[in-house]
């Protein structure tokens, strides 16, 4: 049986709304992101379990959601599922970021990652979700290098055309892992 995976964006950040690229930094919801957290709780409160990055910002999100495991919901922190390590770069502005991420799909950032090693963590977090949620429901909360991994693994999506495309939020992205 396959598994539902559905992916939801951490919510807005402080940081988000003044155009910084947040990375590894903790980062902080936005009195917007907290509204938006609650929204997403309500809307997936019929996920079987979640999995969160364990970055601050997608921590804080899902407490909001489902506050905290207390709404009944098993929360899994995995640090694969973190946001691409800009190294250097974390906490710089957006433009700036968004501008460089096509030299390092291939090539770390100086001092952090690259995007293909966030796939690479994206895929063995996706190989242990195959052993244990045949036929469930699982909702992952996490950042946009980890939607771009799931596009790419799922859908065949070349990062290419992924790292270069402009954010567009919606309420999730389905996707059937077999």
């Amino acid at each position: 049986m396959a598994i539902k995976v559905v992916y939801e964006t951490h919510s807005i950040t402080v940081d988000n709304e003044v155009g910084v690229a947040t990375g590894w930094l903790p980062g902080e919801l936005s009195a917007r992101g907290r509204e938006l957290a609650a929204e997403l709780g309500v809307r997936r409160r019929g996920v079987d379990v979640v999995y969160c990055s364990d970055l601050r910002r997608a921590v804080e999100t899902v407490e909001v959601a489902f506050g905290g495991g207390k709404g009944g919901k098993e929360v899994r922190l995995d640090a694969r599922l973190r946001e691409c390590d800009y190294g250097s770069y974390n906490g710089r502005p957006v433009s700036e970021v968004a501008a460089l991420r096509r030299r390092h799909i291939n090539t770390p950032w100086p001092g952090g990652q690259s995007y293909r090693q966030v796939v690479a963590a994206t895929a063995a977090f996706l190989d242990d979700l195959r052993k244990e949620w045949e036929g469930a429901t699982v909702l992952v909360v996490s950042h946009s290098a980890n939607r771009w991994a799931l596009q790419y693994l799922l859908d065949g999506t070349p990062l290419e055309d992924l790292v270069d495309a402009p954010f567009e939020w919606r309420p999730g992205w389905e996707y059937e892992l077999a």
